[in-house]
């Protein structure tokens, strides 16, 4: 996949091209020598397809040239102490990997052919552009050659690391799609996207961070999530979507995270449990201002639904997103791979939804981690034909669920707690012969506790849930 260079770095690089390099003086210097000289003149200001013919005649010698061999040092080695030079030479490498791909593959005749670029990656001047350029040289050599050899699987992590700290930059938006931009590059196989989700911390969570912007989504996800507490405009606008995020950016964004989407079966529910991924793509979904964002945040949402069905369906149908695309479905849609997907997703929702009972969407939600006041909650049926059902489930699961879940102080979501405290009076009402089980977990005393919550309704569900509590521990005695 090929995409237009940002316009910061295209800017740059052109800078570079132009500016002249007095190449007679350097060789006097020794900064190179004559026989570099005229590998580079022969490639330099020339037609691309003259360029594409010279390397290809030359394969072995532009290798050597760029990366050295055995007693033969690389250009870039010969003249470490010219910025003006390496800046130039880094350029034209990036130049020629792009029009000629048999390059990639001869540098990679040399058992490790990164070595003299990855100290190119640290720079005390944070004015200096060679680590960039160097950044770009190295993902598009990867990209080119897709090679998986331990020499790669050495140093992406090290470039990985480097990039990050671009994206992590939100003062930059451009820096911030580059570093985006060469993540795609480099999400070219499997390997390379196992060791990007290795360092998630530092490669998913800033891609995350601006997908949350995008959404217009707070600090804590999962609760404005599920609370509806989000800003972003419906629609979006031209230019850009919530947050102030560029329609550009996030769409790179949803490109390196659609190619992360194809290793969904490893690493699906991981990308659940840590960032909240099938809430968070719904709400993009909702707002997508684009069809070319629709169509990557749907696809990313079958690879992880139809691999992970029984852990992040029922995520899903709490999320409502059977509901939402009946939405989508009514918009003006044209590409068909996009209506591929969305039909797709639509009949493996409706094929779910279609045998589950009111008892497994409370058990998804208890073990989503965050409840809302979905119908459950205050249907006194479902209490008396479920609550001993649910004491039992799993040996306990849900009980103990509910106590890991009201340890937590929900400080941006109070009804979590609220609905916590009403499920557990309800179970109390239902079952009251299995109090000690409930007190076991220590759900009496969290119970008390949230009787001084600020939360007025919190107080409330929690003086009724203990109310019952009381009222069967006094019929006992």
């Amino acid at each position: 996949m090929s995409l237009d260079p940002p316009p910061y770095l295209g800017s740059l690089q052109n800078n570079i091209r132009q500016r002249p390099i007095p190449w007679d003086g350097a060789v006097r210097a020794n900064t190179l020598n004559e026989g570099q000289l005229a590998k580079i003149r022969a490639v330099d200001k020339v037609r691309k397809d003259q360029r594409k013919q010279v390397v290809e005649a030359d394969l072995d010698g532009y290798r050597i040239l760029f990366v050295g061999q055995d007693g033969t040092p690389s250009v870039l080695e010969s003249a470490s102490k010219r910025s003006d030079v390496v800046q130039y030479i880094l350029v034209l490498l990036s130049d020629l990997l792009e029009h000629v791909p048999a390059l990639a593959t001869a540098l990679f005749k040399n058992a490790d052919p990164y070595k003299h670029f990855l100290p190119l990656l640290h720079s005390t001047n944070p004015e200096d552009p060679i680590p960039l350029l160097t950044s770009t040289v190295l993902s598009t050599l990867m990209a080119k050659s897709r090679d998986e050899s331990a020499s790669t699987e050495r140093s992406l992590p090290l470039i990985l690391s480097y990039l990050c700290g671009l994206a992590k930059n939100s003062n930059d938006a451009g820096l911030q799609d580059i570093a985006v931009m060469q993540y795609s590059s480099l999400l070219y196989g499997t390997s390379s996207r196992q060791l990007f989700w290795k360092q998630r911390s530092e490669t998913v969570a800033p891609l995350i961070d601006i997908l949350r912007k995008a959404g217009g989504i707070g600090a804590d996800s999962s609760a404005s999530l599920w609370s509806g507490n989000t800003t972003a405009r419906p629609g979006g606008f031209e230019g850009s979507i919530g947050g102030g995020v560029g329609l550009q950016l996030l769409y790179h964004v949803l490109l390196v995270m659609w190619q992360l989407s194809f290793e969904a079966e490893d690493i699906g529910d991981d990308m659940d449990d840590e960032y909240d991924i099938i809430l968070l793509y719904t709400q993009l979904l909702r707002l997508s201002p684009k069809e070319k964002t629709t169509r990557l945040i749907l696809s990313t949402l079958y690879n992880l639904l139809s691999t992970n069905q029984s852990s992040l369906l029922p995520t899903a149908v709490l999320a409502r997103l059977p509901a939402l695309l009946q939405n989508v479905g009514g918009r003006h849609l044209t590409d068909p791979d996009l209506q591929e997907d969305l039909e797709n997703l639509k009949e493996m929702l409706e094929e779910y939804t279609k045998t589950k009972t009111t008892f497994d969407e409370y058990v998804a939600e208890v073990r989503s981690g965050h409840l809302r006041w979905s119908p459950p909650h205050r249907n006194a049926t479902f209490w008396a034909e479920n609550s001993r059902k649910i004491l039992e489930f799993e040996t306990g699961e849900i009980p103990r669920k509910l106590a890991e879940i009201m340890k937590k102080p929900w400080e941006n979501d109070k009804a979590v707690l609220a609905i916590a405290c009403n499920d557990v009076g309800a179970l109390v009402k239902e079952v009251p012969e299995k109090r000690q089980q409930l007190e076991k977990l220590g759900l009496k005393t969290r119970i008390m506790e949230l009787m001084q919550d600020s939360d007025e309704n919190v107080r409330w569900e929690s003086l009724k849930a203990l109310g019952g509590w009381l009222k069967y521990s006094f019929e006992s005695n």
